[in-house]
C-alpha cells in the first residue's frame, strides 16, 4: 500500500467511524437525558473505544505487534458491534421521523420524547449486542458446504460429475490463522474435488506475516490442482509478491489469461481474470477479460474465475459459461445485502444470466472486519457440472 493510499484508507476510517461514534453518542446518551454524571462517563467510554479501536485496527493490519490477535478480536468486534447499532438507530430514527410527517399529532411533549428516545437506545443497544454475539458465534461456526448442480446444455457428456470446491474470501489476517487453513484442508480433501478454485481475497497482510497459513492450502489434493483469481485485497497486501508466492507453493494463478484442461478425454477452457479494480489499485496491472478470453474457442466449454461479479457482463458477450465470483461475502452483516445490491449485479448463490451463462456467487468462506456474519453463514462450495440433456450421468458420477 503506497503512502497516499495509506493517508487516504485512515482518513475515510476516521471520518465513517468517527461520525459513527458521534451519532452514538447523540442518540445513546445526549438525547436520552442521563444524568451529567452519566453523560461524561459516556462520553469517556466511547472516546476509549473510539481509539481503542483505531490503534487495534492499525496494529494489526499494518503491524506486526505481540497479541494482535487479541486485538484484531477486540478492534473488529466493536467495529461489528458499531455497524448493528448505528444501522438499527438510522432505522428506528427513519421510523419516527416518517410518523411524524404523516401524524398531525407529532410527539411534542418534552417527557414523551425523552421517554421515546430512551427506549429506541435500549432496542437499538440490546438488538446489536444480541445480534452481534449471535454473528460472532455463526462467524466462528464451521464453513457451511453447498452443494451445487449447474445444468450446462453443450457440456461434453464426460465431464458431467466434474467436482470443484470454490474457497473465496478467506481473509487471513488478524483473527484467521493457520487452525483455521488446516480445517480447510482438511474438509476440501474430503471432498475428493476434481478442481480446486479460489476465487480472491485470501489475505489482508504480507507474505512474510501470513504466507506460511496461505502455504497450508496447498496440501488440498484435487485432481487438476489449485487455480486461483486475485481479489482487491491481494492488491493491498502486495499482489505480485503473494502471485509469486502462491505459484512457488503448487498453486497456478491465473492473471487475465486463460489454460485448456482435459479430463476424461474432453477438454474444457479456464479462464482467470485479475480483480476488477485492479488498475486502480497497482500501476501497470489492471482487469483485462480481453485478453483472457483472446484466442479462445468459444464453442468449447469454459469457466471464468472472477473476483467480482460484475464481470458477469464480460463474461455473456464472450461465450463463458459458469463465471465463480465472491468478493461480496454474500452482505456478511445486515443491511449489507442490500448496499452491495447497488454496485453489483448479483449478491449470492446460482444465477442464470442468459439462456448461455451461468455465476456462482460465493458468501465467503472466511469474513472481512468484524469477527460477524448476521443471517450469511461462510461456506466451502462444492459445484457438480451436469449435462443438461443427461441429468442423471451427474448424480451417478457424484452419489
Amino acid at each position: 500500500m503506497t503512502a497516499l493510499r495509506f493517508l487516504l484508507f485512515g482518513l475515510v476510517f476516521v471520518a465513517v467511524f468517527g461520525s459513527a461514534h458521534l451519532y452514538l453518542y447523540r442518540r445513546l446518551i445526549r438525547d436520552t437525558h442521563l444524568t451529567d454524571r452519566v453523560r461524561q462517563w459516556g462520553r469517556i467510554a466511547l472516546i476509549s473505544m473510539a481509539v481503542l479501536m483505531a490503534l487495534g485496527v492499525g496494529a494489526t493490519r499494518f503491524f506486526n505487534v505481540p497479541g494482535e490477535r487479541i486485538f484484531g478480536f477486540f478492534a473488529f468486534g466493536w467495529m461489528g458491534f458499531i455497524a448493528l447499532a448505528v444501522g438499527l438507530l438510522i432505522v428506528l430514527d427513519s421510523v419516527r421521523w416518517g410518523l411524524a410527517r404523516l401524524s398531525k399529532n407529532s410527539v411534542t411533549d418534552p417527557e414523551r420524547r425523552i421517554m421515546l428516545s430512551r427506549g429506541m437506545a435500549a432496542v437499538a443497544t440490546a438488538t446489536a449486542a444480541t445480534t452481534g454475539a449471535s454473528g460472532v458465534a455463526l462467524a466462528m461456526s464451521d464453513p457451511e458446504e453447498p452443494h451445487i448442480v449447474v445444468p450446462i446444455k453443450h457440456l461434453p457428456v464426460s465431464l458431467s460429475g466434474f467436482r470443484i470446491v470454490q474457497l473465496s474470501d478467506i481473509h487471513f489476517g488478524p483473527t484467521l490463522r493457520g487452525d483455521f487453513a488446516a480445517h480447510l484442508v482438511q474438509r476440501v480433501n474430503a471432498l475428493k474435488p476434481d478442481l480446486v478454485a479460489i476465487t480472491g481475497d485470501i489475505v489482508d497482510g504480507s507474505v512474510a506475516e501470513l504466507g506460511p497459513y496461505v502455504q497450508a492450502l496447498a496440501a488440498i489434493q484435487s485432481t487438476h490442482g489449485i487455480y486461483v483469481c486475485t481479489g482487491n485485497h491481494e492488491y493491498y497486501s502486495g499482489v505480485d509478491a503473494w502471485c509469486d508466492a502462491m505459484t512457488s507453493w503448487g498453486m497456478r494463478v491465473l492473471r487475465n489469461e486463460h489454460i485448456s484442461i482435459e479430463h476424461g478425454g474432453a477438454r474444457f477452457d479456464l479462464v482467470g481474470v485479475d480483480d476488477w479494480r485492479g488498475s486502480r489499485l497497482a500501476k501497470g496491472q489492471k482487469y483485462d477479460f480481453q485478453a483472457a478470453n483472446a484466442g479462445r474457442d468459444q464453442s468449447v466449454f469454459s469457466i471464468l474465475l472472477s473476483h467480482q461479479p460484475k464481470a458477469i457482463h464480460d463474461a455473456a458477450n464472450g461465450g463463458i459459461d459458469l463465471v465463480l465470483s465472491g468478493h461480496t461475502h454474500g452482505g456478511q452483516i445486515w443491511p449489507g445485502k442490500y448496499i452491495v445490491q447497488l454496485v453489483q449485479p448479483y449478491v449470492s448463490g446460482l444465477h442464470r444470466h442468459n439462456a448461455r451463462t451461468w455465476i456462482y456467487v460465493h458468501s465467503g468462506t472466511g469474513y472481512w472486519g468484524p469477527p460477524v456474519r448476521v443471517g450469511v453463514p461462510s461456506e466451502i462450495a462444492l459445484i457438480t457440472l451436469e449435462n443438461a440433456a443427461h441429468p442423471q450421468t451427474a448424480s451417478q458420477r457424484t452419489a
